[in-house]
């Protein structure tokens, strides 16, 4: 190869490394995230950014759901999510940029705002209910079912905020759940299984749910049984 030859593929291999740093450290435009909003990294970022707002507005939110998620390369990764929590058992819309530099495990919420009120829907718990052919009354549904968890979820943390206890009540499982719908509200009937410090309890609470997705907990008791 003579000099110029290699003066000219020099050059080239110069231009090509300036140009992958380029991408890989100029902050670029919003692009989907990897994954979908279901996966457990974007979850737990979402519930990152949840928890960091409630400590610093000394906020109640309620982590629900990923609803979008984008990210935008910035010395890391900047992620934007839409998310759904509850606030005073109302479903809402938020907004959070959560900045992440995995090579220094370094995370924080940069942003956090209200985007609106998430659109009410029952889902196929309160659908099944309804639609079994069977008439009103209570229905087993399943412990899983999205709108369970979200009444357990709410459950649990109305417990703690009446309880004066050091230790927090963490929900451990749904042991079995019933709903019932009348007009337009939805109630379930559910038994719980509680971690508070070293000690499992069983609660068992109804809580109420009205069209416009606000949940109430009605009652919650021990379960001895």
């Amino acid at each position: 190869m003579n000099l110029q030859s290699l003066s000219i593929f020099l050059v080239v291999v110069v231009v090509f490394f300036q140009f992958c740093q380029s991408e890989m450290t100029t902050p670029g435009g919003l692009k989907p995230s990897h994954g979908c909003e279901n996966s457990a990294d974007l979850e737990h970022l979402a519930r990152f950014a949840v928890e960091e707002h409630n400590k610093k507005e000394n906020a109640l939110l309620e982590f629900v759901r990923v609803v979008k998620a984008q990210e935008q390369v910035v010395a890391g990764t900047l992620h934007h999510l839409t998310l759904e929590a509850i606030d005073a058992g109302k479903k809402k819309l938020y907004e959070a940029k959560v900045w992440v530099k995995p090579w220094m495990d370094f995370k924080e919420l940069q942003e956090f705002k209200h985007a609106g009120d998430a659109s009410p829907s029952f889902t196929s718990s309160d659908l099944g209910v309804k639609q079994d052919g069977h008439g009103q009354g209570w229905k087993s549904v399943p412990a899983h079912d999205p709108q369970v968890q979200d009444a357990a979820n709410h459950a649990i943390n109305t417990l703690q905020q009446r309880s004066n206890s050091l230790f927090p009540y963490v929900l451990q499982e749904v042991v079995h759940a019933k709903a019932e719908v009348i007009d337009d509200s939805a109630k379930f009937d559910i038994l719980l299984k509680v971690k508070r410090g070293d000690k499992e309890e069983k609660y068992k609470a109804e809580v109420h749910k009205n069209i416009e997705g606000n949940f109430h907990l009605n009652q919650i008791a021990p379960d001895h049984s």
